[in-house]
């Protein structure tokens, strides 16, 4: 059922969901920490130009990013209306020429060893089943590729917004934590796993409020905190994962 609310996901956001989605990032309210993001990620593609598989691209913006970066680009996405959206977003953009969509599934796509890096930008979560979408990721993957995944943590599944979205729409909305994410790619065959905080928590940490007195026990707290960021990643927190085939 999950399958099927993903393809009907557009046409019941209607008009003003489809021109929010040609509008991203841009049209978000946390327009300026998706921009973070997606540049984060990108800082940590293979250099351009490279093959890129945008799995769950909906309405392409992502995939216009990498290929206006120089990027030969193939974005996936399950929904027919949302390929044509991303056709649409690409002409716009005038990026046909370095971007392509294709409509499938992404946990069962028949890929094998054709890109140099594979992203997940907030899609995996939306999985049936993360080890298959995982697993034809890494097959897809030429030998040395990158996987890299964009995902919510612990929580994300109970949050209010996550629980109206299930009941309105009938989609998945996964936790999609960095072990259960390592678990999977590890099953697939991925290597040297490498975990990086999001930009949110970033922003919420060094851009946020003024910082408290260092010795006090908030400012302990905080600087706790950085600690883990730097040495010890949090294996349940939304993160930015990166896997080597």
């Amino acid at each position: 059922m999950t399958k099927q609310a993903e393809r009907e996901y557009l046409a019941k956001l209607g008009d003003a969901g489809a021109q929010h989605s040609l509008g991203k990032p841009f049209s978000n309210e946390d327009c300026g920490l998706t921009l973070s993001s997606i540049g984060t990620v990108m800082a940590l593609m293979p250099p351009a130009p490279a093959n890129i598989l945008d799995l769950g691209c909906g309405g392409g913006w992502t995939s216009i990013f990498f290929a206006k970066r120089g990027y030969d680009v193939t974005g996936q996405d399950i929904a027919a209306d949302m390929i044509d959206l991303a056709q649409r977003n690409s002409e716009i953009n005038a990026i046909q020429h370095k971007a392509q969509f294709v409509m499938g599934d992404y946990e069962t796509l028949d890929f094998t060893e054709s890109f140099d890096c594979a992203v997940f930008f907030d899609s995996l979560h939306h999985a049936d089943d993360p080890q298959l979408a995982i697993s034809c990721a890494y097959r897809a993957l030429k030998s040395g590729g990158t996987l890299i995944t964009h995902e919510p943590g612990e929580g994300h599944s109970t949050a209010p917004w996550s629980i109206q979205a299930m009941e309105e729409f009938g989609v998945n909305e996964r936790d999609m934590p960095p072990h259960l994410i390592a678990d999977c790619a590890r099953t697939a065959g991925f290597r040297q796993l490498r975990v990086f905080p999001m930009q949110h928590d970033i922003h919420e940490v060094f851009y946020g409020a003024p910082p408290p007195r260092l010795f006090s026990r908030k400012g302990l707290r905080l600087a706790r905190r950085v600690l883990s960021m730097l040495f010890t990643p949090n294996m349940r927190r939304s993160s930015i994962m990166v896997m080597m085939k």
